[in-house]
Order: C-alpha cells, then sequence, then structure tokens
C-alpha cells in the first residue's frame, strides 16, 4: 500500500514538473505611463465646465430639439448601443461559464445483435427462459439529469468573466464619448451655419453697394470725369463678390446636410435664429487642471478600461497551458420497459473527475498567449496616445 501511494505521488510530481516546464515564462506586462503636465498655459484653476449638463450649457431651443433628434436617430450611436448589447450579453456567457452545468433528458432505442458478436455470442448462451424479456425485448430507457462543472482553479474564467465586464463598461464609456463628439459636431455645425448666414447677408448689402458704386463710375464715365479703367475696376469688384456668393450658398448647402445626416434624416432646411448670432453671449471656457481628463474623458476612461481587460485577457490566456479539473456526474433511471423505468432499482448515477492538460501541438494555445501580450501592449500605447490627444485638443 505504501508502495503504491510512493510510486503515484512520483508520478504527479513528474507531471507536474514537466507541465511546469512547458509553460512559457509570465511576460512582464507593460504598464502604462499616466504622467500629465500641471497645467494648461501655466493656469492653476482647477474649475471645469466639464461636469456642465449640455442642455444647461446651450440656451438655443431650435439647437436642443437638433441634439435631442440626433441622440434618437444618428445610426451610429444607434450601432454603439447594439455594441453595449452584446457586451452586456457577453459578460452574461462568460459567468455562466464557471457555473455547473445542469442538464435533463431521455432517450428510447431498440438494438439488434449479431449472433456472432461478442455481447450477441453472450446472450445466445443465456437461459432465455430465465431472461426471455432481456433476449426477446432489445429496447432501452433512460430518463436522468446530467451535470458538469469545471473547477476553476487557475481563475481562468473568473478573469474571462472580469475582463468582459471591463470590454462592457468601455463600451459605455465609448458611448458617451460618442455622444459627447455628436454634440459638439452639430452645435458646431450649427454656429457655422448662422455664420455663414450673416456672411450671406453682408455680401447681399455689399453688391448693393458696389451695384449703386457701379452706376455713378458709369456716369462719370459717361460725363468724361473718369475712365474706362475705373468701369472695369468696379465691375471686377462686383463679379468677385457676387462669386463669393455662390460659394457661401454652397457652404450653407453642405452645412446642413451634414447636420441632417448627424440627426439621421433626409436633407431638410435647418431651421436656425441667425439675426442673433452676432449677440450671442461668448462664454469664458474653464479648462481645469490636465489631471482632471483622466476622470472627465469618456475616451480616456474607455481605453483604461480596455487596458484592464487586456491585462486579464493574458491571465487567461496563459492559464490555458495548466491542466483543467472537470466534474460530470449523472443520476436518472434505466430499464428495458417504460414499466420498470419508474423504480428504485432502475435507478443509475455515475461520478468521474478529469485532468486534462496540453501536452502536443499547443502552437494554438501559444499564438493564443502571445497574440494576448501584443494585444496588451497595444492598449498601453492607446491608452497613452489618448491622453496626449485629450491635452492637446484642451489646450487647443
Amino acid at each position: 500500500m505504501t508502495t503504491k501511494i510512493i510510486n503515484r505521488s512520483l508520478v504527479i510530481a513528474i507531471t507536474t514538473l514537466f507541465l511546469g516546464g512547458c509553460i512559457p515564462t509570465l511576460k512582464n506586462i507593460k504598464t502604462e505611463n499616466k504622467t500629465v503636465p500641471t497645467s494648461f498655459n501655466n493656469s492653476k484653476d482647477t474649475v471645469s465646465i466639464a461636469k456642465i449638463k449640455w442642455k444647461d450649457y446651450f440656451s438655443d431651443a431650435k439647437l436642443i430639439a437638433l441634439i435631442d433628434t440626433a441622440l434618437k436617430n444618428n445610426q451610429e450611436l444607434n450601432i454603439i448601443k447594439q455594441e453595449i448589447e452584446i457586451s452586456k450579453n457577453e459578460v452574461r456567457a462568460r459567468k455562466g461559464e464557471y457555473l455547473p452545468f445542469v442538464g435533463l433528458g431521455g432517450a428510447a432505442g431498440v438494438e439488434k445483435l449479431g449472433r456472432y458478436t461478442w455481447r450477441g455470442g453472450v446472450e445466445e448462451n443465456l437461459d432465455l427462459k430465465k431472461n426471455p424479456e432481456v433476449i426477446e425485448s432489445k429496447s432501452d430507457f433512460i430518463f436522468g439529469a446530467t451535470a458538469s462543472w469545471e473547477l476553476d482553479v487557475w481563475k481562468k474564467l473568473r478573469n474571462a468573466k472580469k475582463a468582459a465586464v471591463y470590454k462592457y463598461l468601455a463600451s459605455i464609456e465609448g458611448r458617451n464619448f460618442m455622444v459627447t463628439n455628436l454634440i459638439a459636431e452639430i452645435s458646431n455645425s450649427y454656429y457655422e451655419l448662422m455664420a455663414l448666414d450673416n456672411m450671406m447677408d453682408i455680401l447681399q448689402k455689399n453688391m448693393q453697394i458696389q451695384g449703386d458704386a457701379l452706376k455713378v463710375i458709369k456716369e462719370q464715365k459717361n460725363a468724361a470725369k473718369v475712365t474706362q479703367l475705373a468701369v472695369n475696376r468696379f465691375e471686377a469688384q462686383l463679379l468677385n463678390t457676387q462669386n463669393l456668393q455662390y460659394e457661401i450658398k454652397q457652404q450653407i448647402i453642405e452645412t446642413e446636410n451634414r447636420i441632417n445626416f448627424l440627426t439621421g434624416r433626409f436633407p431638410k432646411i435647418i431651421e436656425r435664429s441667425s439675426v442673433a448670432f452676432i449677440d450671442l453671449p461668448t462664454d469664458s471656457i474653464q479648462a481645469g487642471i490636465p489631471s482632471q481628463l483622466l476622470s472627465n474623458r469618456p475616451d480616456i476612461r474607455q481605453t483604461e478600461m480596455e487596458l484592464v481587460a487586456a491585462k486579464l485577457d493574458v491571465k487567461v490566456a496563459r492559464a490555458n497551458f495548466y491542466p483543467s479539473f472537470k466534474i460530470t456526474a449523472g443520476a436518472g433511471f434505466q430499464a428495458f420497459s417504460p414499466t420498470y423505468l419508474i423504480n428504485p432499482e432502475s435507478m443509475i448515477y455515475n461520478l468521474a473527475g478529469d485532468l486534462v492538460a496540453p501536452l502536443i501541438n499547443r502552437n494554438a494555445i501559444k499564438a493564443t498567449y502571445y497574440i494576448s501580450n501584443a494585444k496588451q501592449i497595444q492598449a498601453v500605447y492607446n491608452y497613452e496616445r489618448t491622453i496626449l490627444n485629450a491635452h492637446i485638443e484642451v489646450l487647443n
């Protein structure tokens, strides 16, 4: 008995060492750099407009209505909303993987064995008088429940679930960033449209003045007070102004169409109050300090969560090299006739434990592991790039 225990221990130890030697060394996870400058243009003011809600910031009712329409109809935003739903269900799937799987089922079948098969030969030697139903029936009925459970010893399944959670949270922040960009783009285009309307009004007034001046110059030329050169110069100025008018009309059409696209509708005239554009109050921009970007910017929060998920994916990929432990069990009833199916003596059950470790041809596992490492480093660079871009955007 002692010898058997020693032999088993040696086998387990040798197997563990062998498998441990086959597992690649854990690569150093790249650390992100969160260092940012202490201020924007030497300003130490920590007050930031980032906390103000957009409906409190804008006062134009027509602009607010456009933004509300865009938040409902914009196709890209709706696509991102579905990505959030996909991420949410991914979390649900990952969560279910480390819980036991239980199934309920039944089966019925008929079997005819050949006389010269092993089982057929055995049954031919049975006493038919004592076992008539067994030999003649050849039918089988079974009903019961099965369960399987993979023991999450290396936290592979739990880390996969955590990674899915962070990806879900990142998708939410991605939606928030999309909303911010959408509001900014619509409001920018809306005020640009108002400015173009005012430019058009100024041009039309200039054309009226230049047309009157051209009439005067022509009368002076008829009176021989000026030459044809002066007339030509005033005509050129008027034609140049008229040409600018068509350029602005084209810009107005393009700006309106851009707003219509963002609001998810076909081209139509954008209602606006361009007369009040000159009198719009100019609010001072309070940018705060750069360190506040890490908590205020949804794009930075998104990449930060994606970075955490990438780190967890590396751990999940490395855990694939370790043995997996699985417990399977089943219980139910089995009989050759439905009459005897629900009977204590027809009860069957089984319980088994499996230990499986990858040994040969592990290229797919290695590739997954190295891909996860590369994606983690990529996520670090993306995070640092997002911080740098956010700082420059605010500074601009």
